[in-house]
């Protein structure tokens, strides 16, 4: 049989990439021919996880053999998949997002919980097949659950997230905080990043009432450093709008150290910002989010509502 291949969405986040190794690791335990990979750059703070764990980034993919069996972790939606996700067999889906413009054409294995993070899932799968977590991928599982909660403050982590985090961090012999605040800083430290970097690095797009939006998202420790570029960040986001033709692309700063976001919004759905968040875009198109950190949980469920209405 060929080899499957297991990857996250595109523009991959930690979570995508390390579950992608970790449940590669699972299923070649299990004596199954697989193998992960990644639909885009790895990060900083992803690649601080890699380091640290000295484990090596899977391989860069940006399609694959039409009917080759293929995994998505941490993902379903096929606007942030592999570019001819409909010419693949997937096998399997394990995410933790809504479930949306997803089909098959054959029964699979679709495994979706409404936790932080996909490799607490995974966590739990290695337990289900009483296979032991080395420590090694311990180590990029936490990673994993550490970015998507943001050290475990995020309002989409749940106390299974927080357990795994304690669980793994045991096995992978580190502390949860030290290390969590030391790659989250890794992460933020975006100096060297071009402008198309910046809005590109963690960038998904989704459909919300007939809308197309997309939404990027990096962290920082100063985000008016980066806003200081907002000439700069407009523009290229406005080719962007012109090239997908969308509705609406929000760009959130988020500040890791106070947990709250600061948008900027462009295109013609600016106003559905104002009524998802209550509040007033500024003069600059920008508005500030208190509390508000989860792509997920928090800003792409109030902006569907809003669009929806």
């Amino acid at each position: 049989m060929a080899k499957t291949i297991i990857f996250g969405h595109k523009n991959p986040d930690t979570d995508a990439i390390c579950s992608a190794i970790g449940y590669a690791n699972l299923k070649q335990q299990l004596g199954m021919d697989v193998e992960p990979a990644r639909l885009g750059a790895v990060s900083k703070e992803t690649q601080y996880a890699l380091d640290y764990f000295a484990a090596k980034a899977p391989a860069l993919i940006e399609e694959v053999e039409p009917g080759t069996n293929v995994i998505l972790v941490d993902h379903n939606e096929f606007q942030q998949s592999v570019a001819n996700i409909k010419d693949a067999r997937i096998t399997e889906v394990v995410d933790h997002h809504r479930i949306s413009n997803f089909e098959t054409s054959e029964p699979l294995y679709f495994r979706a919980e409404p936790v932080g993070c996909t490799a607490t899932i995974l966590n739990k799968m290695y337990k289900e097949n009483a296979v032991a977590v080395p420590k090694q991928i311990a180590g990029l599982l936490l990673s994993a659950i550490i970015s998507d909660s943001l050290l475990l403050k995020s309002p989409t982590c749940t106390q299974e997230d927080i357990d795994a985090a304690h669980e793994l961090a045991k096995i992978a012999e580190v502390d949860v905080h030290t290390y969590g605040l030391d790659m989250l800083k890794a992460g933020a430290d975006l100096g060297d990043k071009s402008i198309s970097e910046l809005i590109t690095m963690d960038a998904k797009e989704f459909s919300m009432g007939g809308a197309k939006v997309e939404i990027a998202q990096v962290n920082a420790v100063d985000t008016e450093q980066i806003y200081a570029m907002q000439a700069e960040i407009e523009a290229e986001i406005s080719n962007i709008i012109k090239e997908k033709n969308l509705d609406l692309f929000l760009f959130v700063v988020t500040d890791i150290l106070n947990n709250d976001s600061e948008v900027l919004a462009v295109g013609s759905g600016k106003a559905k910002v104002e009524n998802a968040f209550k509040v007033e875009l500024d003069q600059r198109s920008r508005a500030l989010l208190k509390g508000v950190v989860s792509r997920k949980k928090q800003i792409v469920t109030a902006l569907t509502n809003a669009y929806e209405k």
